[in-house]
C-alpha cells in the first residue's frame, strides 16, 4: 500500500513540474494564461472500517486550473495589435464561413492577402455590422463575420458642383474684364482653385478668377477655368440681337453697400461640357456656386471650398476605438466604418477548453458565451497598438520549480525505502 502511495507522490510530483515547466516555457507568449496545478488526497473507507486508524491512500490531480488574471501590456507600432483591457476575449473562426467559433486573448493581428485580419495562425477576427451612424445591427454570436479591410474605398464619382465660402475685398483695384488673362496676373483681383474629378476619377484644377469690374461700382465678374481651358465659353453680349458681339461667360456677382451679395443672389452658374479628352463622361458639366461671398473691407479670404466629386482612395490608415469600431482611412478623404470588434465573456472562464494557440472552446462547464461591444457592460475596452503578454510571474514559477523538485526528491526517496524495506522481507528465510 505504501509503495503505491510513494508513486501517487511522485505522479502528483511530475504533474506539479510539467505544469510549472509549461509556464516558464511560454513567459513569452502573447496571452497565455497560466497554469495551476491542484491536488486531492485519496481516502476511501467503509461503513464497517475504523475510520480512527484508516491511512490515506496517496494524492490525485484535481484539476489543472488555468489563471485568467490580466497580463502586462507591450505598446507596439502596429495598429492591428489589441489588448483587451479588463474581462472579455477576442472571437475568432478557422474559415470566413463557419460558424465555430473559439476565443483569445492573444491580439496580435495582421492582414492576410484578401485584407482580412487574421492572427499568427490564421484564424478570423470577428466582427460585428454596423449601422451609418456607428452603432451595432446586431449583437449576436452568429451575426457576427470575419472584419476585412478594403484596400480600395468606393467607385470614381464626377465632380457635379462644386461650393464656397470667401471675401472679395472691397478696396480692390477695379479692372477692365474684356482685358482678362489667366496667364496675367495682373488682369484679375484674386483667384481660388479647387481639385475636381471626372468620371473616371481623374483629377483636374478647377479655377476661379475674379475681377473688379470697371462698370458698375460693387460689380465683379468670374471667369472660371479647368485645367486652363475657359470651362465657361462664350455667349451674345445681347441675347435677343443674334448679331451683337460674343464675349466671355462669366458670373456676375454684385454687392449691396453693406458688402452682402444683392438680390437675386447670381451665386450659381453651370459650366459647358466638360471635354478632358482621356475617355471619361464628355456631358459633364458643373454647377459653379457660393454658399457665402462678400466684399468687405479686408483682404481675399477663402474659408471654405468643397466639391461633391471623388476618386477611388487607397488605404492610409486603419484606427480602432476603445469601444471596438474599426475605422479605415483613405487618400480621397473618406473614412469608412467598417465593424465593431466582437468580444465575449462566460459566467466561469475556467471552464473553457483549451485548444491550443491560446485558443478556448465554450464547453458545458464554461456556460453560453455572451457577446457584445467593448467598453461596454463587464466588458472590457480595446487598447490599440498594445499586446497583452502572458500572466505568467517568472519569480514564482522559479520557487515552484524548485518546491515540485524537492515534492518529487522526498517521494521517490519514499519509493527507495518502500523498495528496501520489500527486500528485506523477500530474503526472510
Amino acid at each position: 500500500m505504501s509503495f503505491n502511495i510513494a508513486l501517487s507522490g511522485v505522479n502528483a510530483a511530475q504533474k506539479d513540474l510539467d505544469v510549472t515547466a509549461n509556464n516558464i516555457a511560454n513567459v513569452n507568449t502573447i496571452g497565455f494564461k497560466e497554469s495551476r496545478a491542484e491536488f486531492a488526497d485519496v481516502y476511501s473507507n467503509s461503513i464497517f472500517a475504523n475510520s480512527k486508524t484508516q491511512v490515506g491512500n496517496g494524492v490525485q490531480t484535481a484539476a489543472v486550473a488555468q489563471q485568467f488574471h490580466q497580463g502586462s501590456r507591450l505598446t507596439t507600432n502596429n495598429a492591428l495589435d489589441m489588448a483587451i483591457n479588463g474581462n472579455g476575449f477576442f472571437v475568432m473562426s478557422n474559415d470566413t464561413a463557419s460558424l465555430d467559433r473559439t476565443f483569445s486573448r492573444a491580439g496580435a493581428f495582421r492582414l492576410n492577402d484578401q485584407g482580412f485580419v487574421v492572427n499568427s495562425q490564421g484564424s478570423y477576427l470577428q466582427k460585428f455590422d454596423v449601422n451609418e451612424d456607428g452603432t451595432p445591427i446586431s449583437l449576436s454570436l452568429n451575426a457576427s463575420g470575419p472584419l476585412q479591410i478594403p484596400e480600395r474605398a468606393g467607385v470614381p464619382k464626377k465632380t457635379e458642383g462644386t461650393n464656397g465660402e470667401m471675401n472679395l475685398p472691397a478696396k480692390a483695384e477695379p479692372l477692365d474684364p474684356v482685358g482678362f488673362d489667366p496667364a496675367i496676373s495682373e488682369t484679375y483681383s484674386s483667384s481660388t482653385s479647387v481639385t475636381i474629378y471626372d468620371s473616371l476619377g481623374e483629377p483636374h484644377t478647377l479655377t476661379k478668377y475674379f475681377v473688379k469690374d470697371t462698370a458698375a461700382e460693387n460689380q465683379w465678374q468670374m471667369f472660371a477655368y479647368v485645367d486652363g481651358q475657359d470651362a465657361l465659353g462664350t455667349e451674345l453680349s445681347d441675347p435677343n440681337d443674334l448679331s451683337s458681339p460674343m464675349i466671355a461667360r462669366t458670373l456676375n456677382i454684385t454687392f449691396d453697400e453693406n458688402g452682402l451679395i444683392q438680390a437675386p443672389k447670381p451665386t450659381e452658374i453651370t459650366s459647358n461640357a466638360l471635354d478632358f479628352n482621356n475617355g471619361s463622361d464628355i456631358t459633364q458639366t458643373l454647377e459653379i456656386g457660393f454658399s457665402s461671398i462678400t466684399q468687405f473691407a479686408s483682404p481675399f479670404e477663402v474659408s471654405r471650398l468643397s466639391q461633391d466629386g471623388a476618386t477611388v482612395g487607397r488605404l492610409t490608415k486603419v484606427d480602432v476605438g476603445p469601444d471596438g469600431n474599426v475605422v479605415a482611412t483613405y487618400s480621397n478623404g473618406t473614412n469608412e466604418k467598417l465593424g465593431i470588434i466582437a468580444l465575449a465573456r462566460f459566467p466561469n472562464d475556467q471552464g473553457l477548453t483549451q485548444v491550443g494557440d491560446t485558443q478556448w472552446r465554450q464547453s458545458l462547464l464554461s456556460g453560453e458565451a455572451v457577446v457584445g461591444q467593448p467598453n461596454t457592460g463587464t466588458l472590457g475596452k480595446i487598447d490599440a497598438s498594445k499586446l497583452e503578454q502572458s500572466n505568467t510571474n517568472l519569480t514564482s514559477e522559479l520557487v515552484d520549480l524548485i518546491t515540485a523538485q524537492r515534492n518529487f526528491q522526498a517521494n521517490s526517496r519514499a519509493l527507495e525505502v518502500n523498495s528496501t524495506l520489500m527486500q528485506t522481507v523477500l530474503q526472510i528465510r
